[in-house]
C-alpha cells in the first residue's frame, strides 16, 4: 500500500470526524488530537475508520503510535503489509 493511499485515507477519516477542521493547516509531525481538539470518542471513531478503509486494526496500546500523521502513515504502513 502506497503512503499516499494511506495519507488520503487518514484525512479522510479525519474530515468525517471533523469536518469544520481545517485540514490543511494540519502539521503532520504534531498531535492531531491537539490540532483539530479531536476528543476521545472522535479519535476512536477515527481508528475504526481507518479498519474500515484500510483493513488494519489498531490496538488500543498502540494508539500513542497513530497520534501524528506522519507517525499513524508509518504505523499503518508497516502493518498493511
Amino acid at each position: 500500500m502506497k503512503n499516499e493511499d494511506i495519507q488520503k485515507a487518514i484525512m479522510k477519516a479525519l474530515g468525517d470526524i471533523a469536518p469544520d477542521a481545517d485540514l490543511g493547516s494540519l502539521r503532520p509531525d504534531r498531535d492531531m488530537r491537539e490540532e483539530l481538539d479531536i476528543d476521545s470518542m472522535d479519535f476512536l471513531n477515527f481508528v475504526v475508520a481507518l479498519k474500515e478503509a484500510l483493513g488494519v486494526e489498531v490496538p488500543e496500546a498502540d494508539y500513542e503510535k497513530i497520534l501524528t500523521v506522519n507517525n499513524c502513515i508509518v504505523y499503518l504502513a508497516k502493518r498493511a503489509g
